[in-house]
């Protein structure tokens, strides 16, 4: 049976990355056509910034759909598929299940779309948030409260209150697992959203963090949950075909918002929240770096780095864009492994 299931996640993610190129030209013939471009800032706030991705100016954004449409598209085809077909095969690639991918696919549909709206705020330019989107304070409101819709889900509707510690076991927390659950989830979706700013970075770091989730899924029995990350995999990996310098289109809070925000649930879903950090580092180190630019100007009255995040410091002292990638990809791979090791030491000890 365990070979059935590999196959069926390597089955499901090597389709979904042919799914999402095959229907790319569409989207992108879309982005272009109404031009919903992304807008780069030109306002003095950010001079560093602006010098920097100025010939940027106008490329698509939104290309975070390609991602989480795949993967709605593929929970739905295989829910309704084996419905339609009553064959045993088509039952068995279904991953659309209420205990393990219920949830994170509803949060990653739910934060899609308000990451879409706030990625045609952007383009169009609309001011109600005095234009370019939201702030950041807006969107931390918005993790915190699809966030508290998680915590209260796992708490009251699958009475779930428990937190592993690696090394040490599960603890019964009661309600402040509530607040962990919260602030699990606005922080990974923070990180990410700060992360997504070359081509192919934060793409490129999400497709290595789903892959071990999806391994962490697998090795304890939630084999649905594992597919459901595979899938996302798969659909990454079409996206920074496209994504890759010089990108063809961004992916947008649309995909940094849902795709961080669902990172953060299947963490909580494997009872893996402290090692998460070590699979997603580098959204670590990225948002550490804004949190201390951000200190240092209120306390010290001066920046820390030329600019923040990181990886815009690293440009601006004459790092290639693909350089600072390529090597944020390397980290990735390492952190991720060391995450892996370090769960699966856990799981033996």
């Amino acid at each position: 049976m365990f070979d059935f299931y590999i196959i069926k996640i390597f089955f499901l993610s090597a389709l979904a990355f042919a799914f999402a190129v095959s229907w790319t030209p569409l989207l992108t013939h879309y982005l272009y056509k109404y031009k919903l471009g992304k807008k780069i800032r030109s306002n003095g706030t950010t001079p560093i910034f602006t010098k920097l991705h100025e010939h940027k100016n106008n490329t698509p954004t939104m290309g975070g759909i390609l991602v989480w449409l795949t993967v709605l598209i593929f929970a739905a085809v295989f829910y309704y598929l084996p419905k339609i077909f009553p064959y045993e095969i088509f039952t068995q690639l279904n991953f659309l299940s209420r205990s393990q991918t219920l949830l994170p696919l509803g949060v990653l549909a739910a934060t899609a779309l308000i990451g879409l709206a706030d990625d045609w705020l952007d383009v169009s330019g609309r001011g109600i948030l005095g234009g370019g989107g939201l702030k950041i304070r807006h969107r931390l409101l918005i993790y915190t409260l699809i966030a508290a819709v998680g915590a209260w889900w796992f708490y009251f509707k699958l009475d779930w209150d428990v937190f592993h510690v690696p090394f040490s076991g599960d603890y019964q927390m009661g309600w402040p697992y509530l607040l962990i659950f919260i602030f699990v989830l606005a922080a990974t979706a923070f990180s990410v959203n700060e992360t997504d700013g070359l081509d192919g970075l934060a793409g490129g770091i999400l497709l290595i963090c789903f892959a071990a989730y999806a391994v962490i899924a697998f090795s304890a029995g939630k084999y649905d949950l594992a597919a459901f990350c595979g899938v996302i995999a798969g659909a990454l990996l079409a996206f920074l075909w496209f994504n890759i310098n010089p990108a063809r289109f961004f992916m947008g809070d649309t995909g940094a918002m849902s795709l961080g925000i669902t990172l953060g649930v299947i963490a909580m879903l494997t009872n893996t929240a402290l090692i998460l950090p070590l699979i997603g580092l580098v959204f670590v180190i990225e948002s550490v770096s804004v949190i201390l630019q951000q200190l240092s100007k209120k306390i010290r009255g001066k920046k820390i780095f030329l600019s923040s995040p990181i990886h815009h410091h690293l440009e601006a002292i004459g790092w290639p864009e693909p350089k600072i990638v390529m090597r944020f990809w390397v980290i990735g791979g390492v952190s991720a492994a060391v995450g892996l090791v370090v769960f699966l030491l856990d799981k033996t000890l």
